[in-house]
């Protein structure tokens, strides 16, 4: 019962924890955030390749793949908000984050959940073998990215 107590207490604090920004307290603490930051983006970019590859065209449409990278993108959506709750714009760090995500959680936090809705759309339709609708469910995916990307992100 202890260890359940402690669990469920846990995961309340990892999911309200990035519902507010706290500034980074030192620069190795905003190095250290943007070097996680930028690994779980290099991993959802690694799993959407494949995937605007057979939107396109450019490789068959494979079931078990938009699966696999469908799921992955899930995952990796549901820790953004955590990863991004640390605001680094105080300090001189390599980042395309721009600072304004830390003023606008609440819509921040609302593109990151179009994602996770977005890939868990796709997964479905792999799941079913919906194959008329891979490349709409991609282009979900797609769109959400972008989506952030165009608001938060410095090109």
């Amino acid at each position: 019962m202890k260890k359940l107590l402690v669990s469920a207490l846990a995961s309340t604090i990892l999911l309200t924890g990035g519902a507010v920004a706290q500034e980074a307290s030192s620069e190795k603490q905003a190095k250290s955030a943007v070097q996680f930051r930028q690994a779980l983006l290099q991993l959802v970019r690694s799993n959407v390749g494949a995937l605007g590859a057979m939107a396109k065209g450019a490789i068959p449409m494979d079931a078990q793949t938009i699966e696999t990278n469908a799921t992955r993108i899930e995952q990796l959506s549901l820790m953004m908000d955590d990863y991004f709750a640390l605001d680094t714009s105080s300090f001189d760090v390599e980042t395309e984050a721009l600072p304004k995500i830390w003023d606008n959680r609440a819509d921040f936090a609302t593109k990151v959940d179009a994602l996770t809705d977005a890939s868990v759309t796709l997964k479905t339709a792999a799941i079913k073998g919906e194959e008329s609708a891979y490349k709409d469910a991609i282009g979900g995916v797609l769109r959400s990215c972008k989506g952030c990307h165009d608001t938060y992100k410095a090109e």
